[in-house]
Order: C-alpha cells, then sequence, then structure tokens
C-alpha cells in the first residue's frame, strides 16, 4: 500500500503520522484511494452520506415528477435554500463547541423586524437599516457568550429564553399591524429575487474559482514538500482541479437554461467558503476546533477558551440576524410568524444532516450548504407531489433521526480504530 515518505526504519514515527490526520496524506491516485477507503472503515465518513443522500433524493423525486430536476425548479431550490443555509452555517460554530443555539429563528425574525420597522415606516436608509438589524444579532450573541462564560449558565436555557424572549420583543417591534412589507422594488429584494450572475461572468467564475482551487492546492503540496511533510500527488490535484470545472461547468450550463446563479445565493456560498477558509487556515478556527474536541485541554494549553466560546455565539447571533434580513428580502414582508420553530428547527436540523456532530469538534461550513440542500430539495419534491405539510415534517425528522444515527455509529466507530 502507497502510504508515506516516512523512513521505513522509524516505523512509530510512521504509525503516528497515519494517526494524524493533519499529517497524514497519501501519495499517488492508488494512495488517495487507499486513505479514503481507511477513513470510512475507521469512521471518518465526511460529506459522503449527505452526498449520497441528495443523489438518492434527486432520482426518487425525478421518478415521481420528471420536472423535478428541471433548471427552474434547481434555481428555486438554490434560493430558497439562502435563508436557511446562512442560519445553519451559524449553527455550525456552536455545534462545533459542543453547545446549541435554540434562538437562531427568533433572532431572524427580530431582526427583520427591526429593519423592516426602521426602513418601511420610518425612511431609514437601507444600509443604516441592515446594520441595526445584523448588529441586534451580534449584540445578542455576545451576551449569551458572557452569560455563558461568566455564570456558566447552559446554552440550551440561555437560548431557549431567548427563543421565547425574543417573540414576545418581535411582537412590540412590529406593533399593532403586525405585518410589514417591504416593496419589491426595494435594492434587498432586488438582491435576493431578481438579481442573477450572466452566463459570461458565472463561465468566469467558474473557471476563477477551479484556478485558485488549484492555485492553493500546489501551494499547499510546495510547503509541505519544504517542511519535509508528505504530500497530495500534484496528478491527484490536477483531476480534482479538472472534475471541479467540468461539474461546475455543466451545472452553470444547466442553471443558465433558467435563470443561473442568484446573487443570493454566490453571497450564501461564498459565506460558506469563507467560514471554511477561517476554520482551517486561522488560529482562532483551530483554537474553535480545539475547544469543541476537549475543552480542558485546550485550556490548559493556553487558549482563551472565554473568547472562543463568546466569539462563537456573536458570530451565530450575526449569521441568524443575516438569515433574517434574507427571508424579509425573499418574502418582501415579516410578521410576528417570520422566524418561527420551523425556522429553528430547518437551520439545526440542516447542520446536523450535514454532518456536524453534536458532540463537538467535527463538521465544517460545508455541512450547513449540503445538509440545507437536502432539506430543500426534500421540501420541494414533497410540495410538487401534492403531499400534505404534516408528511414533510415527519419525513425531515426521519431524515435527522438518520444522520444522528449515522453520526452515533461513525463516531463508535473512530473510537474502536482509536480516532475517536
Amino acid at each position: 500500500m502507497s502510504t508515506t515518505r516516512t523512513a521505513p526504519s522509524d516505523e512509530t514515527a510512521a504509525r503516528s503520522e497515519l494517526l494524524d490526520e493533519r499529517l497524514a496524506q497519501d501519495t499517488g491516485l492508488r494512495g488517495a484511494a487507499d486513505a479514503f477507503r481507511r477513513r470510512v472503515r475507521d469512521g471518518d465518513l465526511g460529506l459522503l452520506p449527505v452526498v449520497v443522500g441528495l443523489l438518492v433524493i434527486g432520482l426518487v423525486f425525478y421518478l415521481q415528477d420528471v420536472t423535478y430536476l428541471s433548471s427552474s425548479n434547481l434555481v428555486n431550490i438554490t434560493l430558497n435554500a439562502v435563508p436557511y443555509g446562512i442560519i445553519a452555517v451559524g449553527i455550525v460554530l456552536v455545534l462545533l463547541l459542543g453547545e446549541i443555539d435554540l434562538s437562531v429563528g427568533s433572532i431572524s425574525g427580530l431582526a427583520g423586524s427591526i429593519t423592516a420597522v426602521l426602513v418601511v415606516q420610518n425612511d431609514v436608509p437601507l444600509v443604516f437599516g441592515l446594520l441595526a438589524g445584523a448588529g441586534t444579532g451580534a449584540a445578542i450573541g455576545i451576551a449569551y457568550g458572557l452569560i455563558f462564560t461568566k455564570i456558566g449558565v447552559p446554552s440550551f436555557v440561555i437560548t431557549l429564553a431567548g427563543l421565547l424572549g425574543f417573540v414576545g420583543l418581535q411582537y412590540v417591534v412590529l406593533g399593532d399591524t403586525g405585518t410589514i412589507n417591504l416593496p419589491r422594488t426595494s435594492p434587498l429584494a432586488q438582491f435576493a429575487r431578481e438579481d442573477f450572475l450572466s452566463p459570461a461572468v458565472s463561465y468566469i467564475v467558474v473557471v476563477v474559482v477551479t484556478a485558485l482551487y488549484a492555485l492553493v492546492s500546489i501551494i499547499g503540496i510546495r510547503r509541505r514538500t519544504a517542511a519535509g511533510l508528505p504530500a497530495q500527488s500534484l496528478t491527484l490535484v490536477l483531476i480534482k482541479s479538472a472534475v471541479m470545472l467540468a461539474g461546475l461547468g455543466f451545472l452553470t450550463y444547466y442553471l443558465n437554461i433558467d435563470r443561473g446563479w442568484g446573487f443570493a445565493v454566490v453571497f450564501f456560498i461564498a459565506l460558506v467558503v469563507l467560514l471554511d477558509l477561517v476554520l482551517r487556515k486561522t488560529t482562532w478556527g483551530r483554537h474553535l476546533y480545539a475547544v469543541g474536541g476537549n475543552v480542558e485541554a485546550a485550556r490548559r494549553s493556553g487558549i482563551n477558551v472565554n473568547w472562543i466560546y463568546i466569539s462563537a455565539f456573536s458570530l451565530t447571533g450575526l449569521l441568524a440576524a443575516t438569515g433574517g434580513l434574507m427571508f424579509l428580502a425573499r418574502l418582501t414582508s415579516v410578521s410576528q410568524a417570520s422566524g418561527s420553530n420551523d425556522v429553528n428547527l430547518t437551520a439545526i436540523a440542516a447542520a446536523v444532516i450535514g454532518g456536524v456532530s453534536l458532540f463537538g469538534g467535527r463538521g465544517s461550513a460545508y455541512s450547513a450548504l449540503l445538509g440545507v440542500l437536502v432539506l430543500t430539495a426534500i421540501n420541494s419534491g414533497l410540495n410538487r407531489i401534492g403531499v400534505d405539510s404534516s408528511v414533510r415534517y415527519i419525513v425531515t425528522g426521519a431524515v435527522l433521526l438518520l444522520a444522528v444515527s449515522i453520526d452515533a455509529i461513525a463516531r463508535r466507530a473512530r473510537a474502536s480504530s482509536g480516532r475517536g
């Protein structure tokens, strides 16, 4: 089996490298295939279950309705996924810490209400209205973090209280009218509903994204090689880049048959990519994983644990508010029902279904992207075949239970292999 370039005489060091995910890099195509099989066998399934799930969902609903995979419906699925997905990205952060935020739906509704009242009823410039809504979410998150770290109240209790309290505050903000409509001519509504990349620009973006991926990967190979660490082969990187270019190019062509990539969708994907880079490439991101994996070990190694908790809760609140603003833009209205429990459950379920461990320390920003696509795709399919909304909840619950069960089984396999 082709594995690493570790000296044969130093078998102990070689085994240590293979157990360390940051160091283990198998060379060649066969080595990459061996590494993939080894990760699956050890319970490190990554994004594989959710990708397989998406393919199964697409096939099942296509057999029920051949228009399910039409470019028009796929564009609608991507647009509808954006608000939930942005909130789910924030949920990923607290789940990585082994905590929870049950109030993201209430925060999203409150943020949308504050922005709508300021912009529509008080003629405040849109930029200031957006800043007020987003700032409210961030401030709530900071308050959560301080209560959690300074007083020691469990995050479940704090955010449950927030869930109830901010619903009441949302009623107060909206006043007697209860509902506020955002003009469809508003730049915010245009951004979420009407603005799409032109075909030429979309293809340029695909080429640029693929080129950046290849460039970053090649730089990584050179840095690892210069440091004397094993690195993936250049051939494998080129194959991955070619597959990415072909896949994204075809998807872009197919979506461009209808309206193409919406500005809001591009914003959401850029947000996911940015957060993924922050989590993997920055000290803050590595400390977040460390705290989620073992908080006491992280504290003893000198990590400012309180800062990690406060910043994570703050970002979760900010992203929940941003998701609420996208709901306002997409629906062009906000009401007392905005940010209801459906938003909470969908956002949390999306992160878990996407592969974020409820036990903390495992998962990625892409979990939110894939998880919300799974739920939105199921919702779209059930609506198209005329299934009652009650069935939608049952199916969503079943999918969530399946995802958590897979995570529990994988966690047991990792523990058995000494990687848990």
